[in-house]
């Protein structure tokens, strides 16, 4: 059986990256196979800061945003999550996302795939690991990064070069033996 993983761009300002680099980020996945494969927009959604009466371990929502994206995330067996670098930070947005919810991301793998100038994104995607690992999600230690990521984008498109390339491949072959490994766990 296919697994089913979600890309999720965690970006939400206008003029971002995260769509291009989301959309690398899904190709490749594709290709690698194995993978039924959805790129989730985050700005699609539109949900605002935590508006939800219950807290979302009880799973009783009462907007239909929240609904909707609970039925994204929740048909899920792993995730790649496509961040920016804010202040060292992953984006409010992205937090927000994935303070959404609770019961969803239990014992699902994610990855991160991170952009920025000099460090890559590296700073947002640990900070996100650890949100992520609060979540009961397990949080690959495997992080894409692409660094003064401009240079990679060419017609809105990300051309990469080989590192990246590897290191994608490398990353979603790990997030295919957690998935199949944590499949009992969701069941």
């Amino acid at each position: 059986m296919t697994l089913k993983l979600k890309v999720i761009i965690g970006a939400t300002r206008p003029g971002r990256a995260g769509p291009v680099i989301g959309d690398w980020a899904a190709k490749a996945a594709e290709a690698f196979g194995g993978f039924d494969v959805e790129l989730v927009d985050l700005a699609s959604f539109n949900l605002p800061l935590l508006d939800e009466p219950n807290h979302p371990a009880m799973k009783q929502y009462e907007h239909d945003h929240t609904k909707a994206w609970s039925a994204v995330i929740d048909d899920a067996d792993a995730f790649v999550f496509v961040t920016p670098e804010y202040d060292y930070f992953p984006p409010a947005s992205l937090v927000n996302a994935l303070q959404c919810l609770s019961q969803e991301w239990r014992y699902k793998p994610a990855a991160t795939v991170s952009y920025a100038y000099v460090s890559g994104g590296l700073r947002a995607a640990q900070e996100l690991r650890l949100l992520m690992s609060n979540l009961q999600m397990m949080p690959l230690p495997q992080v894409v990064p692409v660094p003064f990521f401009p240079q990679f984008v060419k017609d809105g498109v990300v051309e990469p070069n080989e590192p990246m390339t590897d290191g994608m491949n490398a990353t979603l072959g790990e997030l295919a033996k957690w998935a199949e490994a944590l499949k009992p766990m969701r069941g």
